[in-house]
């Protein structure tokens, strides 16, 4: 194999005219596509279901673009036979999805409402029964509101009526469900629910940001325990979403700046997780916002509790800023919101002069290795899986087709770094593709579609789009050929 057709961010190079693919993956890797409850399902009103952080914020003025909501989302609650067949069809080995804690615990605690419990026992059922291994996702953003009247998540009591979701929810599904992901991207729920106010529950509180990834870091790891003692044999993940962080010089101010935003987005949770610690520097930077006497005796060896994958959710890089002169650049925060970075409100976010996608956010696939890399050499030996990537783009029908070629071209760069992360002997595993389908992208409402599948959202009829059957040909070759292959 040639060094371009190892090393990410390389230019495609001549492509095998049979159907065997140039570039393949080892037997086994896992192939997958992902979504989650409130994104997807809409029924937000059906069987018994309660109301979370998101039910609320969507229901605010000026939360949403266009005043998009999730009542109907996609009616997954309804269609997913017919979605699970669609999964089938592109060939998908694994699907991740997120369980709706209010839909199965209305009251964020104490009574279980069985409907809930039993959608997910046919959905389940339905992806076993086609051959496509469930990932399941305990919580992806969407707190019950009554949890959130009593603090939410920089109360400590929160982790603990997680740890109890957990259990309700494997023993329901236990017998079924082997991979399991306890909460999703902790540094969103944190930073971007209680610092910037850009999500749910929407506060700007820099202190109740830093207490709340703490106790999602707890209730990641009371989680773990909780499964594992009711069974030694699951696969347990848990869910970073890393950056790979670049100065935009060399200047003090801006190696100080890629520090801080390195230190917040990636080592608060993977020394946490993997190492059972807050990096110094970190908390040095935090001092002015709070104190972590939240941070009781033992906290860490829960949090750190051993569990058996890293999922790694990946997009984009930051190229970041702390000088004056950064000022004039692009803020990652939208107009109006808070900053998500406690401590470090003056970085700021930078072109570099990549492409980008219709998030605005700066294309690179080396970035994607980078991170893989970086846990790889520098943590406590662990399998990793890529748990989400891809794109929005302003994808158009055309006759009943959609030619994302930019997607295609996306997923192929970003499976190429993958390739050459396993081909540089890192412990991948497998790779989900975001979105299985177009859906409610939180505060960006309907505008922005990152699905392999276009949903119409007028008839919610579904279409595979060109990066859909160009996965699904990868996927049925084991591996790649092309981006037009």
């Amino acid at each position: 194999m040639t060094t371009q057709d190892t090393q990410p961010g390389a230019q495609p190079g001549t492509e095998l005219s049979t159907d065997a693919p140039a570039l393949a993956f080892p037997p086994g890797f896992v192939w997958g596509a992902a979504t989650s409850a409130y994104q997807i399902e809409g029924a937000t009103d059906s069987d018994g279901r309660g109301r979370s952080i998101w039910d609320t914020f969507v229901g605010e003025p000026g939360r949403v673009v266009n005043g998009d909501h999730a009542d109907l989302a996609v009616d997954h609650y309804h269609r997913y036979r017919d979605d699970v067949a669609l999964m089938a069809e592109l060939g998908l080995t694994a699907y991740r999805f997120s369980v709706s804690w209010p839909r199965i615990m209305p009251e964020g605690s104490g009574r279980v409402n069985q409907a809930g419990l039993d959608f997910y026992r046919r959905l389940v059922d339905e992806l076993l029964g086609r051959g496509i291994e469930p990932y399941l996702t305990l919580y992806h953003w969407d707190l019950p509101q009554v949890l959130e009247d009593a603090g939410g998540w920089p109360e400590r009591d929160t982790a603990a009526r997680f740890a109890d979701f957990t259990t309700c929810v494997h023993e329901a599904l236990g017998d079924r469900v082997r991979h399991w992901t306890t909460v999703n991207e902790p540094w969103c729920a944190a930073f971007v629910g209680y610092a910037s106010g850009e999500h749910a529950p929407g506060r700007r509180e820099p202190a109740a940001a830093v207490r709340a990834a703490h106790h999602l870091n707890l209730a990641h790891g009371l989680a773990t325990q909780a499964i594992r003692a009711r069974d030694p044999q699951a696969r347990i993940g848990g869910s970073v979403n890393l950056y790979a962080v670049t100065p935009a010089t060399g200047a003090p101010a801006d190696l100080d700046a890629a520090r801080r935003v390195d230190g917040l987005q990636n080592r608060f949770f993977l020394d946490a997780l993997l190492k059972g610690s807050y990096p110094e520097d970190v908390v040095a930077d935090l001092a002015g916002v709070t104190g972590f006497d939240f941070v009781r005796d033992g906290d860490m060896e829960v949090v750190s509790t051993p569990f058996d994958m890293l999922m790694v959710n990946y997009y984009s890089r930051y190229t970041v800023s702390g000088s004056a002169e950064g000022s004039s650049s692009a803020s990652a925060a939208p107009t109006g919101a808070g900053s998500p970075w406690p401590g470090s409100e003056h970085v700021t976010f930078v072109r570099s002069g990549r492409p980008v996608t219709s998030m605005g956010w700066e294309i690179d696939e080396f970035g994607l290795y980078e991170v893989l890399q970086r846990v790889a050499l520098g943590y406590p030996a662990i399998p990793l899986v890529v748990s989400e990537n891809g794109a929005a783009f302003d994808d158009v029908v055309s006759g009943g087709v959609v030619d994302d070629r930019e997607r295609v071209a996306y997923l192929y760069a970003h499976l190429r770094a993958c390739h050459a992360a396993i081909a540089a002997g890192i412990p991948l595993r497998g790779y989900f593709a975001w979105s299985l389908m177009d859906n409610f992208e939180w505060a960006w409402g309907y505008g922005k579609r990152f699905g392999l599948v276009h949903v119409d959202y007028d008839t919610l009829r579904r279409t595979p789009k060109a990066s859909a059957r160009w996965y699904s040909r990868a996927i049925r070759r084991g591996g790649l050929r092309g981006p037009a292959e």
